[in-house]
């Protein structure tokens, strides 16, 4: 066994859910022994994909499941020794007072180059803005949201046809890749970090803020139509609403979507198409006030 490298914390707390987080908790593992610090694994929101409890298991991690933010907030306040807490697609904004404590340090994964887009949903924002790049940010946590020092980005194109699943997937590839690039540098403290210097005034992103409150006319330009249902397209995760519009005078939510060929429209109820390029845009739809099957999509299925 070789030498233990000298690291000032004797615990390291991972956090967060999905992907990326199964990415760093192994990663976390792989150089527990090098390093010498405890490891523990705390999931505060459930994910139906989740590995992470699974990887606990196989590595002999301590896991635990803290969906409360009060009990959580106690917990992490309880911790003694030098602590690092690595916050991964966590949606938990952490008290400020436990950010403040000389013994606790926390480093957060954002899914945007901030100082740009910072809160929830950041993908969605890059897309319908109409960004051709965008990237990840590992930054030290503070009192502010998203505030503090950046320690390493990697930034990627934007299609001009990604969705916001796809987007995000790729986000998290970049922010394993990233990770195991600087864990290292953290343990250490000798991260190369910098200011983010943001303007004080910056828009911060909430949770459930929609782009353009998920509506849209139909007389709008079929471009900015194509960015805001890409913007708030995560598949089959429930993150936001259908989009809505108007169809024959009747409020009506968009369910799919697709660019076609000049050349492909069909008759058929339930469906709506767009001018878009050098084809059409093909949007399935069904009324919102709908009192069976066949009202909903105009006629039949």
């Amino acid at each position: 066994m070789g030498e233990t490298k000298a690291t000032a914390f004797r615990r390291v707390i991972v956090i967060g859910y999905g992907k990326v987080t199964g990415e760093v908790l192994r990663y976390v593992c792989d150089r527990q022994e090098e390093y010498g610090y405890d490891l523990e694994f705390i999931e505060h929101e459930m994910h139906s994909l989740s590995v992470t409890e699974k990887i606990c298991a196989e590595r002999g991690v301590s896991f635990q499941r803290i969906p409360d933010k009060k009990r959580l907030a106690a917990y992490l306040d309880g911790v003694v020794g030098e602590t690092l807490i690595v916050s991964a697609s966590n949606n938990y904004l952490f008290p400020s007072a436990l950010v403040q404590k000389e013994n606790i340090t926390v480093i957060n994964f954002h899914n945007a180059l901030l100082p740009e887009y910072p809160g929830r949903n950041a993908p969605t924002w890059v897309i319908y803005a109409g960004e051709k790049e965008t990237g990840i940010t590992w930054h030290y946590v503070t009192v502010g949201v998203d505030e503090g020092d950046i320690i390493i980005q990697r930034r990627c194109p934007v299609g001009e046809d990604v969705k916001a699943y796809e987007l995000t997937e790729r986000l998290m590839d970049l922010a394993a890749e990233a990770f195991r690039e600087c864990f290292a540098d953290v343990l250490e403290r000798r991260a190369q970090t910098r200011p983010q210097g943001f303007d004080p005034a910056r828009r911060l992103y909430r949770s459930r803020e929609i782009p353009s409150d998920g509506r849209f006319c139909l007389t709008d330009p079929p471009e900015e139509i194509y960015r805001l249902l890409r913007s708030v397209d995560y598949g089959k995760s429930d993150i936001f609403p259908p989009p809505r519009t108007v169809i024959g005078g009747r409020e009506a939510e968009i369910l799919r979507y697709r660019r076609i060929a000049p050349d492909g429209q069909e008759d058929r109820p339930g469906f709506v198409y767009l001018p878009f390029r050098d084809g059409l845009l093909k949007m399935k739809y069904r009324y919102a006030d709908c009192a069976d099957e066949k009202d909903c999509t105009g006629g039949g299925t």
